[in-house]
């Protein structure tokens, strides 16, 4: 991980925390695997407890961590939408539960 990229990433974990209350968020794409590039943003999976709308819920976080100098892709879900589709191998929730690495996780 690039070293900017490091503090963007510290950053959005703690608003995302802060803000959203999470249950984990996972990092996943080229920042996780480690062959990420200077042109490379930071790609999220945000498991919420519910959620009434994924794609609201992620402008939402995408707003809050809109002054970070570095491109974002935020993916949320729920516990239910992971035991339903996280074994589906080619979605992004597959990637992100077999290759991602786990930044925080609600004790």
């Amino acid at each position: 991980m690039l070293p900017d990229a490091s503090i963007c990433l510290d950053t959005a974990k703690t608003r995302l925390i802060k803000q959203f209350q999470p249950l984990k968020i996972i990092l996943f794409g080229s920042q996780a695997k480690g062959n990420a590039t200077a042109g490379s943003d930071i790609d999220l999976l945000v498991v919420l407890p519910a959620v009434t709308s994924k794609r609201q819920t992620a402008i939402a976080m995408r707003r809050s961590l809109a002054d970070l100098p570095i491109g974002k892709d935020i993916v949320v879900t729920t516990p239910e939408e992971i035991s339903r589709r996280g074994y589906i191998v080619g979605t992004v929730l597959h990637e992100a539960l077999t290759e991602g690495k786990v930044l925080y996780e609600q004790a």
